[in-house]
């Protein structure tokens, strides 16, 4: 059962002397590849290089996470398209969006600024991806409409746009899937309050479907509690394939996998 985790966050491994073992498990595990998500200029060189050391198992992306960003936000962005001439080339921009959860809660002219700066920040991101033609991820947190509507406005490709860590309704999905965009689904699948994310993947339907870890967080069950990683998509994959679609574990994760390599170009 060959699996892909779409969205993982290799930087915490590393910094911890853990990513060897962890790429063993996963690999273990049947994952097959993975794509390690950047979010900062502290990773995108890092990743570019654990890419670069296990090809065709690990990819990556850069991007500019909304929560990284900063008044300097553009001096970071600048340096994002450069990635696309030297050593591998990312199979994506991102991730990038818009966050309202994280803003100050207690300072609304400094929450306004930051969130004018993410703003700001993700209209310069989509316009690379247009002009570079490539997949975009978007993390999108208490901001769906506003996300849409900016990447509406770009011009960007809906085909080539996946919103990861997908929580919202079938209502919001309905809204990428008429466009023709994605939501790809963490280990929040598999917990027991989660009936809205599940009722979401089903309305997208297998035939659209990817998965992901977003290690080390939001681990799935039986581990929730615990740090996450890539090997623990299988988790997501049969929980997904028997509770959601009704189908084989192998028949979801050849899917699943075919929709990954297909959408990342891969």
């Amino acid at each position: 059962m060959g699996l892909i985790d779409t969205h993982t966050h290799l930087e915490s491994f590393s910094r911890q002397g853990t990513l060897a073992g962890a790429l063993t498990r996963a690999k273990e595990a049947g994952v097959e590849a993975m794509i390690t998500i950047g979010t900062s200029p502290d990773d995108w060189a890092p990743y570019r290089e654990i890419a670069e050391k296990n090809p065709g198992f690990v990819h990556y992306t850069v991007g500019l996470h909304p929560c990284s960003v900063e008044e300097d936000w553009a001096q970071a962005v600048a340096h994002i398209e450069g990635f696309w001439t030297n050593g591998p080339k990312p199979v994506a921009l991102g991730e990038c969006g818009l966050d309202r959860f994280h803003l100050p809660k207690d300072n609304a002219e400094q929450a306004a600024r930051i969130f004018a700066w993410q703003r700001a920040a993700f209209e310069a991101q989509l316009a690379i991806v247009k002009r570079l033609g490539c997949p975009v991820v978007v993390h999108s947190r208490g901001a769906f409409q506003e996300c849409v509507d900016m990447i509406d406005a770009s011009g960007v490709a809906w085909e080539r746009v996946v919103f990861h860590c997908f929580t919202e309704n079938e209502a919001e999905m309905a809204e990428l899937t008429r466009r023709g965009g994605y939501g790809s689904f963490t280990g929040i699948i598999t917990y027991k309050t989660a009936g809205n994310v599940r009722a979401a993947a089903k309305a997208q339907g297998l035939a659209r479907l990817m998965i992901e870890t977003d290690a080390p967080y939001l681990t799935p069950m039986p581990h929730r509690g615990k740090p996450n990683e890539p090997a623990f998509v299988r988790h997501t994959a049969e929980f997904a394939a028997k509770e959601v679609f009704g189908v084989s574990a192998e028949e979801f994760a050849a899917v699943t996998t075919a929709n990954a390599r297909r959408f990342f170009g891969i």
